[in-house]
């Protein structure tokens, strides 16, 4: 009975090793039937073209097509969302998206977009992680207990910008105060760019900032970081304390940015795109410009990308509706 269980399991093993090979195999030998187009849907020259423009290039290389990443901007990334969606389905119409598209159905109601019903996930590319900044000649805090402490004693006069209505940063400072009950009082701006300024003049009080974005100014004291919103401490601002860390529990925060097909499109072409996508990631060259981005790289399954999208748009829709939108 020992030897014929051994020899049963054995079969089963080969069987999946056969299987998965098979896959992998279909896989590679997937290609495009014509160039590919990755709508980036916002304008030329931000965060979403820095980081997919490297990675289409050995992405065209081993899939044997060209790749033209194109700008569709419009009402919060959904306008290029929807040229997307309504592609044919072959894998070589994707949509670089962002976290910002986690909650634009909530922003707005009206689009049709949906990332979960519209959109099968491909791959991640990266995440940016963000911190909580202040002004220390504008607010002289030591640290995230000492903000805390003020915004509590001072309801509603912490003046904390962000990059607009329905941004990340936005929904960001929405989750710090539901997590510890203070009230704070929300500046939105056209962009992150702007909110840096202001808080650097003195005319904000804090916000929250790409981690890469703010490190210079950390190191020369012109800004505090009080916290970073990621899982462990990040190397750009290495005494910085995570929010964990400063008694801030689940209070993680991202700029994500990943590849997505349309709906119905084949899995064989949906796992050598992931696997085209996640082998450029590996290249040093693509590590490189992605640190000095102060962005991280996380290779990992499609499943498993896959996973996290449905969780963050759980999250931060859940957190959006509470916020006074959607917008009009």
């Amino acid at each position: 009975m020992t030897i014929l269980r051994s020899l049963s399991r054995r079969a089963a093993l080969g069987g999946l090793l056969a299987a998965g090979a098979a896959g992998s195999a279909t896989a590679q030998q997937w290609r495009p039937p014509r160039p590919m187009n990755w709508i980036v849907p916002f304008p030329p020259g931000g965060s979403n073209d820095t980081f997919a423009r490297p990675v289409a290039a050995p992405v065209s290389k081993s899939l044997g097509q060209p790749v033209v990443v194109e700008n569709r901007s419009g009402a919060g990334g959904t306008l290029g969302g929807m040229v997307v969606a309504r592609a044919r389905p072959d894998g070589c119409t994707l949509l670089v998206a962002n976290s910002a598209q986690s909650f634009a159905t909530v922003v707005y109601p009206d689009s049709g977009f949906d990332l979960l019903r519209d959109f099968a996930p491909v791959s991640n590319i990266a995440k940016v992680p963000v911190g909580l900044v202040v002004n220390p000649a504008k607010l002289d805090v030591k640290d995230l207990a000492a903000f805390l402490a003020a915004a509590r004693q001072a309801p509603d006069t912490i003046n904390i910008g962000s990059s607009g209505l329905g941004t990340m940063p936005h929904l960001a400072i929405e989750l710090l105060q539901r997590r510890t009950g203070i009230r704070l009082m929300h500046v939105p701006y056209r962009g992150g760019g702007p909110a840096l300024q202001d808080l650097l003049a003195g005319q904000l009080d804090a916000t929250f900032q790409p981690l890469s974005t703010v490190a210079s100014y950390v190191q020369s004291g012109k800004l505090r970081a009080l916290a970073v919103a990621t899982a462990k401490r990040e190397s750009v601002l290495p005494d910085v304390p995570t929010f964990a860390e400063a008694g801030v529990k689940d209070f993680e925060v991202s700029t994500w940015y990943g590849l997505f097909a349309p709906m119905k499109t084949p899995a064989v072409a949906l796992d050598a795109l992931h696997a085209a996508v996640q082998a450029a990631l590996a290249e040093p060259d693509i590590k490189l410009v992605w640190q000095e981005q102060g962005a991280s790289i996380d290779l990992e399954s499609r499943q498993a990308f896959g996973d996290f999208v449905k969780a963050e748009v759980e999250r931060w829709s859940a957190i959006a509706r509470t916020t006074g939108l959607p917008m009009e």
